[in-house]
Parts: C-alpha cells; sequence; structure tokens
C-alpha cells in the first residue's frame, strides 16, 4: 500500500513524524494549512494494484487583514479606516475587531474601539480629543478570532471641551442635616484635555432661588446645613482647560433624613381567628416622616397564657409591613392569650414612636397533637388505648375524638370507618371493644377543645388471631375441670368403699354369723380396738364405749351423703346394748341385724335367733 499527497509519496513517518503510515491507515498529526490538498491510496499486487483519493480541506481561523490605512479625514476626530481581509480558510469571517492603543493613559495597552460586520472592510470612527492613537484589525470566523493585523501610523487628535457630563448622580442624607451627591466619574480617555473637574450646581425644588454652584475635582459633594429632608435640583457638569461639557440635565434628590416624630392614631384590632387579627390605623402625616417613608412596625406582646391567668408571658414580636398603608394582617398568634400592640413609622433612619398600646384576646384555638398513643392488652375483641393530654392545649380541653378504621391487607385501603367521642379532659385511656381478629386497624386521636379538634396522632396495630390462642385455652381449661372432677369422684367412691369396708357386720345390714362362731367377751373387744384403732368410728367409741360403764346408751346415728342431693344413705350401727353378754364378731361388731325403731327395744333375729329383752 502506497500513499500519495498529490503527486508526492508518502514514506514512513522516518522521514516526516508527522505522518504514521500503518497498513491502509494514514495519520496525519499537528494539521496545518499545507496539509490541504488531494490523498491517493493505491493497493499492489504482482498481478495488478488498484486506487482511491479524497480531498483534504483544512478549516481554520483567517488571516489577518492587510493594507490598514486611514482613507478618510472627515474632521480632527472623524476619521475613516479602511483594510483588506485575509484568507478565511474556507470558514465565512462574522466581523471585523477594531482596537486602539494610546500613549498618555495607558500605553502599549490595546482596547477595543468599534466592530463592524464581515461583509465590510472599513469603519467610520469618531476619536476622543488630545491623545496620540495605534490602530489595528483582526477577523472573527466560526472557528475563532485570528491574529491582529500591522498597527498604523500614529494619528493625534487635538485637545477639547469634554464631549460628556457625569452619569448615574446619588443623592443621599447620611446625616438629619447633610446631602451627600456623588456621580460615576467620566474615564481618562473621555477627559478629552488637561485640567478636568466637575460643575455642581443645585437650589431647594419648587423655590425661585439662585443656583449654588460649587466646582470640584473629584466624583462627589457633601452639602451641609440643609433643613431635614427637603427636595433639591442638582446638576452635574464636565470641565476642562478648553470649555464645558453639554448642558446638564437636572435630577431631583433629598437631603438628610431624621427620625419620624409622630405616631400612628386611631390603632383598631379586629380578631379574625385564633392566631391572626386585622390591625388598622390612621397614617402620620407626610412632614412628620422625614424621610423616605419605609413602611410600618406592629409590636404584639403577649403578656398571659389564659389557661393560666396569673402566670405572666410577656412575649414580645415585631413585625415590619414595608410601604405606605393604613391597615395590615398579623399571623402567627398564640391562640387563648392576652396581647399587647402598637404601631409605628420608621424610614431609613429609624423609627418613630409607637402608638397608645391596644389589648385584645384571641381566642380559643385547637390543641396540638397528643405526644404519645399506645395500645396493648388486646383481648377476643377489644384493645386498651393509652395516651398522653396534649402540651400546648390552645384552650379548655374538652375531650378525644378517636377515628379508627379497619384497613385492607393488601392494599392498605379503607374497608370500614368508626369514630368515638371520648368526653372527659381528664381521661387519658379507652378500652375499645368490637375490633376484628386477625385484622389491620389504624387509629387516628385528636385531643378537642370547643372550637375543634387538633392535629391527630396515628398508629397502626395488627389484632391477635383467636382461633389457636383462644380455643387452645378452652381446650385446656376442659380438659383440666374434667380430670379434676374424674380424680374428685373417684376420691369419693375410694371413701365410701372403705367406710364400707370397715362398717361391714355389725355397723351395716350383712349374711349374720352362724351360732357356733366363738363369742369375744367384751373385754378383748375393747383391748383390739385399742390396739388398732379405727380414725373414723374412734370418735364414737371416745364418746359412746366405757369399759366400765355399760349403762343403756344408743349409739351414734352414721349417715352418709352424696353430693347436694336429698338422697341419702343412713344405717345405723347399734340401736341399744345392754349389760349382758352378747355376741361380737373378731372385729367387735355385734353378730345380727337389725331394723325397726331405733329406740331401746329387741332386736329380732331372723333364721330363728331368740329375742333378747333388756
Amino acid at each position: 500500500v502506497v500513499w500519495r499527497k498529490d503527486e508526492d509519496i508518502l514514506l514512513s513517518s522516518e522521514e516526516d513524524p508527522r505522518y504514521n503510515v500503518t497498513g491502509g491507515w494514514l495519520q496525519i498529526m499537528n494539521v496545518n494549512l499545507r496539509d490541504e490538498g488531494r490523498y491517493t491510496c493505491i493497493a499492489k499486487t504482482n498481478l495488478d494494484q488498484d486506487s482511491s483519493s479524497a480531498l483534504l480541506t483544512v478549516l481554520d481561523i483567517p488571516d489577518a487583514p492587510t493594507m490598514l490605512k486611514i482613507s478618510d479625514v472627515k474632521s480632527e476626530r472623524n476619521i475613516v479606516l479602511s483594510w483588506e481581509p485575509g484568507s478565511d480558510h474556507n470558514v465565512s469571517i462574522t466581523e471585523f475587531v477594531v482596537e486602539y492603543e494610546e500613549d498618555r493613559w495607558e500605553p502599549g495597552s490595546w482596547k477595543e474601539l468599534q466592530k463592524v460586520a464581515g461583509n465590510q472592510t472599513a469603519a467610520d470612527l469618531f476619536l476622543p480629543a488630545g491623545l496620540n492613537y495605534h490602530f489595528r484589525v483582526y477577523s472573527v470566523n466560526a472557528i475563532g478570532p485570528g491574529p491582529p493585523s500591522e498597527p498604523t501610523e500614529r494619528y493625534t487628535t487635538p485637545p477639547a471641551a469634554p464631549d460628556k457630563n457625569p452619569e448615574n448622580i446619588r443623592i443621599e442624607g447620611s446625616l438629619p442635616h447633610q446631602m451627600d451627591i456623588s456621580w460615576e466619574p467620566l474615564s481618562p480617555i473621555e477627559y478629552n484635555g488637561n485640567g478636568l473637574e466637575y460643575i455642581v450646581t443645585y437650589r431647594k425644588l419648587g423655590v425661585e432661588d439662585d443656583w449654588k454652584v460649587v466646582m470640584v475635582k473629584e466624583p462627589r459633594l457633601t452639602v451641609k446645613n440643609t433643613p431635614t429632608f427637603i427636595p433639591y435640583e442638582i446638576k452635574v457638569q464636565s470641565r476642562n482647560s478648553f470649555g464645558s461639557g453639554p448642558k446638564p440635565k437636572s435630577v431631583t434628590g433629598y437631603s438628610g433624613e431624621d427620625v419620624p416624630t409622630a405616631a400612628p392614631r386611631d390603632v383598631a384590632v379586629e380578631v379574625i381567628n385564633s392566631t391572626a387579627i386585622r390591625v388598622s390605623w390612621t397614617p402620620v402625616p407626610a412632614a412628620t416622616v422625614r424621610g423616605h417613608l419605609g413602611g410600618y412596625n406592629v409590636y404584639c406582646m403577649r403578656m398571659t397564657n389564659l389557661l393560666d391567668p396569673d402566670k405572666t408571658v410577656n412575649v414580645s414580636n415585631t413585625m415590619s409591613f414595608p410601604g405606605n398603608r393604613s391597615h395590615v394582617i398579623v399571623p402567627g398568634l398564640k391562640p387563648f392569650s392576652a396581647y399587647k400592640l402598637a404601631v409605628s413609622v420608621f424610614n431609613k433612619k429609624g423609627k418613630g414612636p409607637k402608638s397608645d398600646p391596644v389589648t385584645f384576646n384571641t381566642p380559643e384555638g385547637v390543641p396540638e397533637s397528643v405526644p404519645i398513643l399506645t395500645i396493648s392488652n388486646y383481648q377476643e375483641d377489644s384493645a386498651l388505648l393509652v395516651w398522653g393530654p396534649p402540651t400546648v392545649m390552645n384552650g379548655f380541653l374538652s375531650g378525644y375524638i378517636l377515628h379508627y378504621h379497619l384497613l385492607n391487607e393488601t392494599s392498605l385501603e379503607v374497608i370500614e370507618s368508626q369514630e368515638t367521642n371520648v368526653t372527659g379532659a381528664d381521661i387519658t385511656q379507652w378500652k375499645l371493644s368490637g375490633l376484628k381478629d386477625s385484622s389491620r386497624y389504624l387509629f387516628h386521636l385528636s385531643a378537642c377543645t370547643q372550637t375543634g379538634c387538633g392535629p391527630p396522632l396515628a398508629q397502626e396495630i395488627l389484632t391477635p388471631p383467636t382461633t389457636d390462642y383462644q380455643k387452645g385455652a378452652i381446650t385446656t381449661q376442659s380438659w383440666l375441670i374434667g380430670t379434676l372432677c374424674a380424680v374428685a369422684l373417684l376420691t369419693l367412691v375410694a371413701i365410701m368403699a372403705c367406710f364400707v369396708l370397715k362398717n361391714k357386720g355389725g355397723k351395716y345390714a350383712g349374711t349374720p354369723p352362724s351360732r357356733h362362731q366363738d363369742m369375744v367377751p367384751m373385754e378383748k373387744v375393747k383391748e383390739k380396738e385399742d390396739l388398732y384403732p379405727d380414725v373414723e368410728s374412734q370418735g364414737i367409741h371416745e364418746e359412746l364405749l366405757d369399759c366400765g360403764d355399760y349403762d343403756e346408751k344408743p349409739l351414734k346415728r352414721v349417715s352418709l351423703h352424696f353430693g347436694d342431693g336429698e338422697d341419702s344413705i343412713s344405717r345405723d350401727s347399734l340401736v341399744d346394748y345392754t349389760d349382758g353378754e352378747e355376741e361380737f364378731n373378731e372385729d367387735g361388731s355385734f353378730i345380727g341385724e337389725y331394723s325397726g325403731p331405733k329406740y331401746k327395744g329387741s332386736i329380732n333375729e331372723p333364721n330363728g335367733l331368740s329375742t333378747v329383752t333388756a
């Protein structure tokens, strides 16, 4: 592969480091105007060759203009400067800039004098007087500004009177009986000659007095011993050794200000709501302002909170309202409070005297939000809400309002809403019933006064399920009660069985023993009972049995009662006894069964037993 520029063969970068030839690529570094031309890439083989060409155009800033000259002199200070434009390097020239350098005030410093359109090649220049000039021109296109041309020969303008007067005249009064006048000075190139100074003339506005004239070299003047805040006509004119500038224009200003001397009258207060009032007054006369009226100040002092009128607060606040006005709206007051209010006017110098104070009370407002809300003691369908009273009540607290909303578990949209009024300022808890289990609720609690309710405090809960918790509790209780009942019943049956077994025979009806059973004397029975006491019958023995005295004494009646019903089992162990020799079983009970009246009498024995009569 071979590269050609025009007809020259480009070799490797060894011969020209700005060219980098790599295969089919050609890279040119630091492109300049000399690189413009036709580039051809030639690919050769032993059998054939092929080529392709491209035209390279270089875009650059324009060349400097040439042939710069003063082509016409219309007057000593009005000349025509012309030139020939340089190459635009394939980008059109948009403008030409004419610069100058003068050797009196800032020698060697080039400054812009005038701009002309890119299709023009001359400029009509009006020059300040009394200076020696060099001129030069440079071109500008879309790529940027080009280099400047060579400067012209020196051109000198003769001195003359100033062409303009100072601008931006300012009149201020830093002190009550003083007037400060200042202005923007001329630049040195605008002096047009030596000996520049300023002529200041002034007089009272609307009074046909003579003008007072003062000559100054600095761009300021202080006039003393003036009346307070009086309007003046003022003129400032420039002048040098060759004459005065054009006729100056008159401006109006005021002498120094002082603080206002009068206070607003007829101050009145109209209560709009618990936090805002409308204040009105009669404006002060203009002559008493003694300056530019800045506006009015409203002074508010909160004296007491009507919830605790014996406690002094005395918190002051000042609000400024600019401009001349006769009424304002004062916001930001505290509800249910006693206030004192006054109004004054102010200017740049200061504030005037305050008006006579006016007192007023703001009505009750809504309380602030409750500081805390907790929800606890979840039951089957209820919960306990506990909260704290608001720290700022803004009136007498009348109670609370509770809004609670049943929410959709997925979308959190409100399904059902209910409202509960809690009457009483001292109530800080509430048991809420009728809640659904396993449901999400959103609670809003607001404190209220007679005016209304304050902002709510929100709390969200998820009620617990009753399926597992409650049913499990019921099942546990039923099992426990059943177990206790079964134990009690088994215990009762066991006691009955033991009682029946211990009293089997003489104590209860049973099968009488055979006649040939050995008879046991009474003394041995007593000894046996003493040796093996029967707990249930021990009391009976101690009370009824006395081995030494066998008087006729009836035995105690023993009864067994089951439950609380009227059914009972009542049997007598011994109806009566005698001191004769009677037969006993081995456990000491009488042989046989008895029936009939429970008095002393006969014991009838079945199976042919003989009757014993006492």
